[in-house]
């Protein structure tokens, strides 16, 4: 192990404290031991089976791996995949181009929404644990290298991290290679003091996280104040000519937040922005719950109601949302169906996690650790045969959403969005 970790982020309990009515339970954030019991599930399995043969044990804690790759993944498997040979590493065995890159910089948040963090915080790497501004310019360029195109920032909250206006400049650099636009995924709590000069240094596009329309609803959404900020960081962003695209997401949870979708719609009216309802999805410890889904279909019905001129327009590829314009309309709505109509067929990205593990499926526990094979010392081409591994035992698609096993995954917040 490179640290300690240490537990942070408890939930504020100051009076006026919410806690959406589904989440009654306590299921804290010991990342650790969900492993462990997520480990112990699988070598159950495993000795029903006569021993391992299409699970990945979970090696250490540095490693975190869990996955139903088909063989196991051991320290001299990993060897062997540095030495191995993948003419395109990005492609996978079901000839799917990744050319989409998400590189969460940093666990960290200044919100505390349900459906990303645990009721009980999550445990911070220790900083030495996490990728540096160099090694993830390193990875950037050999992602780049090899094919990627778009290069999306996330989080925890990304915003939060030193230097990311400088780091934005660098990845910028890496359009001589073939990169062709940078993205950032924020809640805009802090975003519009730095949105300004990141856009100069080359930021293109921002994805902006609002589930509320509301001042006190958000603040019973995320325990945290900020709302006046995320409209201010909106008003900038729409405000700014040379960011190319401007998208919100909001994520919508049957009893919380589904009264408001009208409201948001007309916020395309007369913006030029896409409003995109994102189904709620489950992972380590958020207490996700079928009952609370609401199918992108059941939206669009409600929708198409109130505005029934509303139709469908071209996606771009590879796009997982499925965009709709209505008549008059400056923006656009959008849907994003990872539950109940998955588009895992066309899926072309990738996820490097704050502490440097490529994770190729939001819903996979897979993971493999890149940062620990750069400290030790591995050659770029080393570090691609290790991704073209994890691509080519990347599945077809993820499990039902059922059988989406949280225990094996880890919360949002940790993964990157």
């Amino acid at each position: 192990m490179l640290g300690q970790r240490t537990l942070a982020y408890p939930p504020s309990k100051a009076p006026g404290w919410w806690q959406p009515p589904f989440l009654h339970r306590k299921v804290g954030s010991q990342a650790v031991q969900l492993r462990k019991v997520a480990q112990a599930k699988i070598r159950a399995i495993e000795m029903t089976r006569g021993g391992p043969k299409s699970s990945v044990e979970l090696l250490s804690p540095s490693h975190r791996i869990l996955t139903s790759a088909p063989t196991l993944l051991t320290p001299s498997i990993i060897e062997r995949a540095k030495n191995g040979t993948y003419i395109s590493p990005l492609k996978d065995s079901f000839q799917r181009q990744h050319d989409y890159l998400r590189v969460s910089l940093t666990e960290r948040c200044n919100l505390r929404c349900f459906y990303c963090m645990p009721e009980d915080g999550v445990e911070l790497s220790p900083s030495s644990e996490l990728l540096t501004d160099d090694e993830i310019i390193r990875l950037a360029r050999l992602f780049v290298q090899h094919g990627v195109k778009k290069i999306r920032l996330t989080g925890g909250e990304p915003t939060v991290r030193k230097g990311i206006v400088e780091l934005i400049a660098r990845l910028a650099d890496l359009r001589q290679f073939g990169l062709q636009s940078i993205g950032i995924t924020s809640n805009g709590v802090a975003l519009y003091r730095k949105l300004p000069s990141m856009i100069e240094n080359g930021l293109t596009y921002l994805n902006l996280s609002l589930d509320t329309l509301d001042a006190s609803k958000f603040e019973r959404i995320t325990r945290r104040k900020g709302h006046d900020a995320v409209l201010k960081t909106l008003q900038t962003a729409l405000e700014s000519p040379h960011l190319k695209r401007v998208k919100l997401n909001v994520v919508v949870v049957k009893g919380i937040n589904d009264d408001e979708v009208l409201e948001f719609v007309e916020l395309a009216r007369t913006q030029a922005l896409s409003v995109r309802f994102i189904e709620f999805m489950p992972f380590s410890g958020n207490q996700w719950s079928k009952d609370r889904l609401i199918p992108s279909a059941e939206l669009l019905s409600r929708i198409s109601e109130r505005y029934p001129t509303i139709c469908k327009v071209m996606d771009e590829g590879n796009d997982t949302a499925r965009s709709y314009s209505i008549p008059g309309f400056r923006g656009s709505i959008a849907f994003i169906s990872s539950m109940s109509d998955h588009f895992c067929a066309t899926c072309n990205r990738l996820r490097i996690t704050s502490d440097g593990k490529i994770k190729v499926c939001l819903f996979d526990g897979a993971e493999i650790s890149l940062r620990d094979q750069m400290r030790r010392g591995a050659t770029d081409a080393e570090l691609m045969n290790i991704v073209g591994y994890a691509v080519g035992n990347k599945k077809e698609r993820h499990e039902a959403m059922e059988e989406i096993d949280t225990a094996a995954n880890m919360p949002m917040i940790l993964i990157g969005g």
